[in-house]
């Protein structure tokens, strides 16, 4: 792969099958695009063994040993998520958090059926992180994993959709999904599935697209706007839900939108008051409106805005701050570095964007800087002491194997 200054630096997306085409699905990349992506959704039988991203033990260490405060977790019961009051508790002497769980309640609840929904995994997991992170790099979009921990004879929530596609990876046990068509196509994150109650349990009574039990390395996808609920059976059930954060045309249309205000306030004619004593634009105001619009829409350029979002929307590749530090100052002429993983890197003429911040370079430098978007090492010897040294002051570079 060769870097311009519009490549964004995304690791080994179309190299292989990558985690989507290895671990999730059976079929090609090429198939999962064109037949299934944002159209149907789809159950693979013995998808992969997940126990190396996620199992039991997992769940009661980050319960009852993590110090995870509310955010991280929630509880859920026949159909509603009880307060959170009810499941936290202070942190104890020394600390000044009141909101940690409390691993007693949340034993309880768990008792008496509740569903524990362990949240954003990808943050507090580092095998959930690596996965969700390199998905995330396949498809596009910002991956989110959850963690729903069942008890037997139980169901956490009732039929509803999501407003963003998800992967279900069964960990433990096994769990009944009943699947039923849209009630609305790709619906929006501000067009949840609570405005549209009577609609979807009027869909959930009919004949249902897939209704199969899961069994551990099973996956399942579920475009969003697809109903679904879930029923553990037996015993104990672990899933892990990876939600696909999908960019949309809306997105890119709310972006196109932006560039054409701040086209449209460069226009002093635009910047005029209304008539005095107006209460609205007439019809001659609204007609220049929509004239000037049309005028700068072919100008509009959305593609700072998008990355601007891109870049906020995930995180990059966890960085350890002793580490980084020893690699500083131990740093020799055959030092190695690497660009660290999930930046988002962007060169925009002789500046880079990142996940960490910007950085200008000079001509000279750039020959460098663009060799390490390619993959490549650098050394202070190789590119320079200064140009290394200041990149992994930044956050950019990490040492080869950290």
């Amino acid at each position: 792969m060769s870097s311009s200054d519009s490549d964004l630096q995304r690791p080994g997306p179309h190299e292989g099958a990558g985690v989507l085409g290895s671990r999730l699905t059976d079929v090609s990349r090429e198939q999962f695009a064109g037949e299934v992506w944002g159209k149907k959704a789809l159950l693979t039988r013995g998808a992969s063994d997940f126990s190396d991203l996620f199992n039991a033990d997992a769940v009661d260490e980050l319960i009852s040993r993590r110090g995870l405060r509310s955010p991280f977790l929630r509880v859920a019961k026949d159909g509603a998520t009880l307060p959170v009051a009810s499941f936290t508790a202070g942190a104890g002497v020394g600390a000044t958090v009141s909101d940690q769980l409390d691993d007693t309640a949340l034993w309880r609840h768990f008792r008496d059926g509740a569903t524990l929904v362990l949240q954003a995994l990808q943050r507090t997991w580092e095998p959930l992180g690596a996965f969700s992170a390199a998905l995330a790099d396949e498809l596009g979009s910002p991956v989110q994993a959850n963690a729903y921990i069942t008890p037997p004879q139980n169901q956490g929530f009732d039929d509803h959709y999501d407003v963003h596609d998800v992967f279900v990876l069964q960990i433990e046990g096994t769990k009944r999904w009943v699947l039923h068509l849209p009630v609305l196509d790709a619906p929006l994150r501000d067009q949840p599935w609570t405005d549209r109650r009577e609609q979807v349990a009027t869909a959930a009574a009919e004949e249902p697209y897939i209704d199969a039990v899961l069994e551990p390395g099973d996956a399942l996808y579920l475009p969003r706007g697809w109903l679904h609920a879930a029923t553990a059976q037996g015993e104990v059930s672990i899933h892990v839900t990876l939600g696909i954060h999908n960019w949309t045309r809306y997105a890119v249309a709310e972006q196109v939108t932006q560039s054409v205000l701040a086209l449209l306030r460069e226009d002093p004619t635009m910047r005029q008051s209304l008539p005095l004593g107006a209460d609205g634009p007439d019809e001659q105001v609204l007609a220049l409106v929509k004239d000037s619009i049309s005028a700068v829409l072919g100008d509009a350029d959305p593609s700072a805005g998008l990355a601007r979002t891109r870049r906020g929307q995930a995180r990059p590749a966890p960085l350890g701050p002793l580490a980084q530090l020893a690699a500083l100052r131990g740093l020799a002429d055959d030092s190695r570095f690497v660009l660290r993983e999930h930046l988002d890197a962007r060169l925009d003429g002789t500046r880079l964007w990142t996940r960490v911040g910007w950085l200008d370079f000079s001509e000279d430098e750039l020959l460098h800087v663009r060799a390490a978007l390619d993959g490549q090492e650098l050394t202070p010897q190789s590119s320079g002491r200064a140009l290394v040294e200041r990149l992994v002051r930044s956050g950019v570079l990490v040492p080869v194997g950290s």
